[in-house]
């Protein structure tokens, strides 16, 4: 049965909280799961369909070890996320089908001149690996540094899980209708 995959980098939470409210609209469509990066695999299973990665942007792009430093001790070494960032994860993973579909959030602060994006790091990252971008990558936002979001944002992040379930669902349905019942994906 073909699924999506939701991957995820998070610091303070706020992250997470987006990854999980994606997850949630992508399972009106198509059964997914969700992964913290740390606990992620280097190869995706034959079944994943769709691959959705978020990560908070640090320093104007994806987390490093250093900025991630920061925000451990700015958490007083309270983190989701403690091993390596999504930025060390896109350099690893690989796909064993060949046409996968992906897309890429972030979390950054909500102020209109502070520039860069995790999500447009990691979506040209997943672009150079070769799979095919099913979204625009996407930014939801948060007040502070530490959070939290600003509302609305996981509503809207929801939305934005349903409308990638629905996109994947047609795509899938376009390749092999076969796999698809209705809108719900089936076995072979």
């Amino acid at each position: 049965m073909t699924h999506a995959l939701v991957v995820f980098e998070s610091m303070f939470g706020n992250t997470q909280k987006i990854a999980e409210a994606v997850m949630e609209g992508l399972s009106s469509h198509i059964p997914t799961a969700i992964l913290e990066v740390g606990t992620a695999p280097d190869v995706l299973a034959d079944d994943v369909a769709l691959l959705v990665v978020g990560g908070p942007t640090h320093a104007f792009g994806m987390s490093r070890p250093r900025t991630r430093e920061d925000a451990t001790r700015q958490a007083g070494g309270q983190v989701v996320s403690e091993r390596n960032g999504l930025r060390e994860w896109l350099t690893s993973v690989e796909r064993r089908t060949g046409n996968v579909a992906a897309a890429a959030f972030d979390t950054r602060i909500d102020k209109p001149r502070v520039p860069g994006s995790a999500a447009r790091g990691a979506e040209k990252r997943l672009r150079k690996l070769g799979f095919r971008i099913a979204a625009p990558s996407t930014s939801f936002y948060v007040t502070g540094v530490a959070g939290p979001l600003v509302e609305g944002e996981t509503e809207r992040a929801h939305r934005w899980g349903q409308e990638l379930g629905e996109v994947c669902v047609g795509s899938i349905e376009e390749q092999d209708p076969r796999r698809t019942s209705g809108g719900v994906v089936t076995e072979r």
